[in-house]
């Protein structure tokens, strides 16, 4: 084995510092200039060459005169003595090489730093932020969502970690999510399983963290092992985290709760979009209500406690608000319960859950007082409310139009609605459709199920269906098998068929439909009151507000079950006289008689103007008066 030369070591220890990128050689280029400004110093002093007319000149004087020729190659343009000028120009020659190559230096360096920061794997320094995890359309709904959430916060920060270029990632946000306001978004690029790159964007001191699924076949384990890499992170944090996770299937709840415990909540939205869908085609305008619930822009849900209640029932205090909607109470031991007993009394520690503008706009009226003649008090107009005619449950037929991984959930939660002897008719393009059915959704209770396998995009195939015979329609999109865009053109395709037979046949049926893309959802509303349900829309709401309040998830659980209480837009007539105008306290206790809670209401006459919401107004002024009509509708929270 021969043996490594002395400048073999020297030149391998120079390949070594050189890697070190600018820095190493900005230090080499300094080390050549002293060596350059000494060496022209020592020249100098040693033959002792002075400039024309001039004293000789000292070793450091003469270190200077050389260094501001290194620097500025114009500066020995005033020398004089051949001598001197020689000396000066060879100092001045190696400084143009030096200078122009620290020049190119820290060019290189800002650009390699530049391309750095443009990778997005600098370390985030911000605290009480809220942390995205992933990337999917969804986020730029969110991000809306938390824009307006964060318009009472001081310096508001939403920090992304995706693994997507960093400027893609700002560019797409600037396009869809243009106006930001107080919110700073920031981008980072990274795998949010990777330990080392969930770091950059600081965790530990995040206020609140989303993680999206991606959408890819089956984003759930990627989902559970990062609720892992945050959970059991060698460095976490001691306080509990605020976890909300999006899951695509059921089955996947109970290792996901092992994993994040009380830190992390879940929503799953195959389920939750699935009741959404069957509870909102049973009821036109639902779709509106659970909107403006879940969204940032008008009224959301709170919880508060209120001492001035302590010791009243919950009835009572259902009229104590003047711009507030009670909808349930949230008891001080944590737990949470919509449309409580209405003789419950409200202890300390227990909180209204309330529907209102914001947070400070959930406070007493002061109409109620001492409690005392409240009739008087709040101009509740007695002869106005109505005794309630007992209603039976009669048999219903649906027709179901498309397949997704969803069908199955719905036809097994509408089949806990209807009542039996119901009937629902499945009719999509899907191959061995039947085997899959029979499969998902085993023995049906309340109704007999027909599927037939036919192109639901052929108008000749819709008019055999005999539409206008069914007491509602749910269009659901191929979501399984095409892409975003093509299957919400087939969506909007079978819609206007049946628009156009519903006009052509002076028939109304109501029709629920189901669509991927919010901007396709506005291509469709046209001339009709359809309730859509845009399924990546309400995830994203439902994750924007649990970020904001994990509480809420108990709320959506409740509200989305069909056991326990849920929304219902009931006859107006049921509860207070037509024709004549009474104010929302009124129709307050009317349906506090009832055992209910009136949340809001919704007029036909504006079911078809989408500027006033479809007609549908939650948590009005209760003292404003309004005068229903036939149709019109009361939004309650009730048992059934």
């Amino acid at each position: 084995m021969s043996e490594i030369r002395f400048t073999q070591r020297l030149r391998y220890a120079f390949d070594n510092s050189m890697s070190k990128g600018a820095i190493a050689l900005m230090g080499y280029l300094a080390l050549a200039s002293l060596a350059l400004i000494v060496v022209a110093g020592l020249v100098v002093i040693i033959f002792r060459i002075a400039p024309a007319g001039s004293e000789q000149p000292g070793f450091f004087e003469a270190m200077w005169l050389s260094l501001m020729r290194t620097l500025d190659s114009g500066t020995m343009g005033g020398d004089e003595g051949t001598g001197f000028r020689a000396t000066m120009l060879f100092v001045t020659l190696g400084g143009i090489f030096i200078v122009s190559s620290l020049i190119g230096v820290i060019n290189s360096g800002i650009e390699a730093k530049l391309e750095e920061l443009r990778k997005g794997r600098s370390f985030v320094v911000e605290k009480d932020h809220t942390l995205i995890l992933g990337w999917s359309p969804k986020i730029f709904t969110i991000l809306s969502e938390l824009v307006q959430a964060n318009e009472n916060r001081q310096k508001p920060r939403v920090v992304i970690l995706a693994d997507k270029d960093k400027v893609e990632m700002e560019d797409e946000i600037a396009e869809k999510v243009p106006d930001t306001g107080k919110t700073r978004i920031v981008c980072r690029t990274g795998s949010p399983l990777d330990l080392t790159d969930l770091e950059i964007v600081n965790p530990h001191e995040a206020r609140s963290i989303i993680i999206l699924a991606s959408e890819g076949h089956d984003p759930d384990p990627e989902i559970i092992k990062s609720i892992l890499a945050i959970t059991n992170n060698p460095n976490r944090r001691a306080e509990p985290y605020h976890i909300v996770a999006e899951l695509a299937e059921l089955r996947n709840v109970e290792v996901a709760r092992m994993v994040g415990k009380d830190e992390a909540q879940l929503i799953v939205t195959s389920d939750l979009i699935s009741r959404i869908i069957v509870q909102t085609s049973r009821q036109s305008g639902l779709s509106v209500v659970y909107t403006e619930l879940l969204d940032f822009g008008g009224d959301e849900i709170y919880f508060q406690e209120e001492a001035a209640l302590v010791g009243r029932t919950f009835g009572e205090a259902l009229l104590a608000y003047e711009d507030t909607a009670l909808m349930g109470l949230g008891f001080r031991d944590g737990r949470v319960q919509l449309l409580p007993p209405l003789d419950t009394r409200i202890g300390p520690g227990d909180r209204v859950i309330a529907i209102s503008e914001d947070d400070d706009t959930v406070r007493l009226s002061g109409r109620t007082g001492d409690w005392t003649d409240l009739e008087k008090k709040l101009e509740i107009d007695v002869t106005a409310i109505q005794t309630a005619p007992v209603s039976e449950k009669r048999p219903e037929r649906t027709l179901l139009l498309g397949w997704n991984e969803r069908g199955s959930t719905i036809i097994n939660e509408l089949d806990k609605y209807v009542a039996a002897g119901s009937e629902l008719t499945l009719v999509a393009s899907i191959d061995g459709l039947d085997e899959r059915v029979a499969r998902e959704c085993g023995e049906l209770q309340s109704q007999k199920l027909n599927i037939r396998v036919a192109d639901t995009t052929d108008r000749r195939v819709l008019d055999g269906l005999h539409v206008h015979d069914f007491d509602q329609v749910i269009i659901l999109c191929y979501s399984d098998t095409l892409d975003v865009q093509e299957a919400d053109a087939k969506t909007l395709i079978t819609l206007l068929h049946l628009r156009d037979m519903a006009e052509k046949g002076g028939h109304d049926f109501r029709i629920v439909t189901e669509m991927l893309d919010t901007r396709n959802r506005e291509l469709a509303e046209v001339t009709q009151a359809d309730d859509f349900i845009v399924s990546n829309k309400l995830t994203s709401l439902m994750l924007a507000q649990v970020s904001e309040n994990k509480e809420l998830t108990e709320v959506f659980a409740d509200l989305f079950d069909p056991e326990g209480a849920e929304v219902y837009l009931k006859p107006a007539k049921n509860y207070v006289a037509l024709g004549r105008p009474v104010n929302f306290y009124t129709v307050v206790e009317a349906a506090r008689r009832r055992g209910e809670i009136a949340i809001g209401y919704r007029l036909e006459a504006l079911g078809k103007d989408a500027s006033q919401a479809y007609g549908v107004v939650v948590n009005p002024k209760k003292s404003a008066k309004v005068t229903f009509a036939e149709n019109d509708r009361i939004v309650v929270v009730a048992e059934d």
